[in-house]
């Protein structure tokens, strides 16, 4: 269990590659110590406590929060990792592995966003000019399964999966590319889709992963709704970093401009509307 899910790791090199898995399961461990928002002692949140300074960052959370700020400027802000505060309120603030309730003393303002944090590449600090919590959901997952990846590219045929966000080195035991069930988003037990993928991640943001009274977890970032034209969307993207983010983004955006987004990345999705109609790149069947 790291970062709210299960994790789990497959090669078919495993004596070889059992140093390189040991590895690959640390990096899950660094990244939620550096960026999960449900540890008030990970570095995310005693960043939360230091408003209008510069702070020095590790690698991790530094990279993080400058590819989330990045990622939302890219979108205008239908992707922000500002909106910690606002998902907190909604109930997404339990521990996943103690279940403890997790609460910050932090009231930002109504017009807090990604414009409120600075990211200095050059002396790696991060500035929050306003109080803010961060919420590094999207994107801490995709890290850590990146950095798990580049441990076991020596071993080329290995899969890592992380509650359902993928990287799919090499091909599958049989030789081919690795086949990816998409889940339909109203039956449960059931596939709307298969993907085939083969050196890229492939992850998916649906209504269906995680819910409170308030909604499920994906919230548009500029008027703190649920947002609700999307069932699912799944992107393939060569990190899991990107695909992650951009499949939150698309879910946010809708059916059309989530497409146009992937377009524009040059990444293939397929995205289901909330009414089951599906869109989808060209080249999403040409892996």
């Amino acid at each position: 269990m790291h970062l709210g899910t299960v994790v789990t790791i497959s090669t078919s090199s495993w004596s070889e590659a059992s140093s390189a898995v040991d590895r690959a399961f640390q990096w899950f461990r660094d990244v939620e110590a550096r960026c999960s928002r449900f540890d008030p002692k990970s570095e995310l949140m005693l960043l939360t406590e230091r408003v209008g300074a510069a702070v020095p960052a590790s690698d991790l959370l530094f990279e993080a929060v400058r590819f989330a700020v990045e990622m939302a400027a890219r979108t205008d802000g239908a992707f922000d990792p500002t909106i910690g505060h606002a998902m907190e309120t909604r109930g997404f603030n339990r521990e996943h592995r103690s279940a403890t309730l997790v609460r910050t003393d932090i009231a930002p303002d109504a017009d807090v966003s990604f414009r409120d944090v600075e990211c200095d590449a050059h002396a790696r600090t991060i500035t929050l000019r306003r109080p803010l919590v961060l919420d590094l959901g999207a994107v801490a997952k995709g890290l850590a399964i990146d950095m798990a990846a580049h441990e076991l590219k020596p071993f080329r045929d290995f899969a890592i999966d992380a509650g359902g966000d993928l990287y799919l080195g090499g091909t599958n035991p049989e030789g081919q590319p690795w086949s990816v069930g998409i889940r339909h988003p109203r039956i449960d037990g059931e596939l709307i889709d298969v993907l085939l993928a083969s050196d890229k991640a492939v992850c998916t943001s649906g209504d269906y992963e995680r819910s409170t009274e308030a909604g499920h977890h994906i919230v548009d970032p500029r008027n703190l709704l649920t947002a609700n034209t999307v069932a699912s969307a799944t992107v393939l993207a060569p990190t899991a970093m990107l695909a992650d983010a951009v499949a939150t983004a698309a879910f946010v955006l809708g059916p059309a401009a989530g497409l146009s987004l992937c377009e524009q990345l040059g990444l293939e999705a397929l995205i289901i509307a909330a009414d089951l109609d599906r869109r989808e790149t060209p080249g999403l069947r040409n892996q």
